[in-house]
């Protein structure tokens, strides 16, 4: 069956990772996910291993501020550490858009699972927000994934004390299809989920923070929250113009996510 994904790898040809990680960061409420891989990408100056195309696009350009048209992009990137053995070296995913239907879901994360065993990486972490009704007083992220030891030894390591049992319902997108697939492939994998606000012009800032305070206690990657400000601020505002553009699609192509299990409560990829 084609799998309807088109994939151009840079020229640059990538290093030898050593035991990479994978993290995706795709749109969704609150864009929490995305702004935290984002932030990532700036802050170690990752390089692009590849972009991804598909005619399931969703039928839409942006004009950007050179006045040219500009098409949604999903993009891979990759951060080598050097100096220190122990560190593991990064897989990043991040975009404009999530696949728009259920088959071009499936077919996109399967791509990437074997993008990942192709450059060594046998773990994943998806991200993404949980949106509630009113404005969060203090974020709090949960975690949830498809191996019940690694579900632990995140929860303890990154001192998460919540269950997600009984906050959201099923998982829909990228966010829960690449742990599902990712399981048939033995490939382990968690999803760290932040709350923020669930209105659709929200920046889950705030979310995306406390997502890369958990990275960072677990892993020790030498992430500065701190820089956290202006930069990813007027980034996430073009951003922002992208999606009001997009909430005039289809709704397939903004339901990602999961049905909420209470009614003040629901996730977005």
């Amino acid at each position: 069956m084609d799998s309807h994904w088109e994939i151009t790898k840079e020229s640059t040809k990538v290093p030898k990772l050593h035991n990479p990680l994978f993290i995706e960061g795709l749109p969704g409420i609150g864009n929490v996910g995305k702004i935290a891989v984002d932030f990532l990408i700036e802050e170690f100056n990752a390089k692009k291993v590849c972009s991804f195309f598909s005619y399931k696009f969703p039928h839409s350009v942006f004009v950007n501020e050179e006045n040219l048209i500009e098409m949604p992009k999903i993009e891979l990137y990759y951060k080598k550490f050097s100096g220190k053995k122990t560190k593991r070296d990064l897989l990043l995913l991040t975009g404009d858009i999530q696949p728009i239907d259920e088959e071009s879901c499936y077919t996109f994360c399967e791509e990437i699972l074997t993008i990942m065993k192709q450059y060594g990486s046998t773990e994943l972490i998806t991200t993404g927000g949980i949106g509630l009704q009113t404005m969060p007083e203090k974020t709090k992220v949960y975690c949830t994934g498809n191996d019940t030891t690694l579900i632990k030894e995140y929860m303890k390591k990154m001192g998460i004390k919540e269950n997600i049992f009984g906050v959201v319902g099923p998982i829909i997108g990228v966010s829960g299809i690449l742990l599902a697939l990712g399981k048939r492939r033995n490939v382990k994998g968690v999803s760290l989920l932040a709350e923020t606000f669930a209105h659709p012009m929200y920046v889950g800032i705030k979310g995306a923070k406390e997502i890369l305070r958990v990275l960072e206690k677990k892993f020790a990657f030498g992430i500065n929250i701190d820089k956290m400000s202006k930069e990813i601020v007027e980034l996430e505002k073009e951003l922002m113009e992208k999606t009001k553009e997009w909430i005039s699609e289809p709704k397939s192509m903004i339901s990602a996510g999961a049905q909420p299990k209470k009614k003040e409560v629901s996730y977005i990829g």
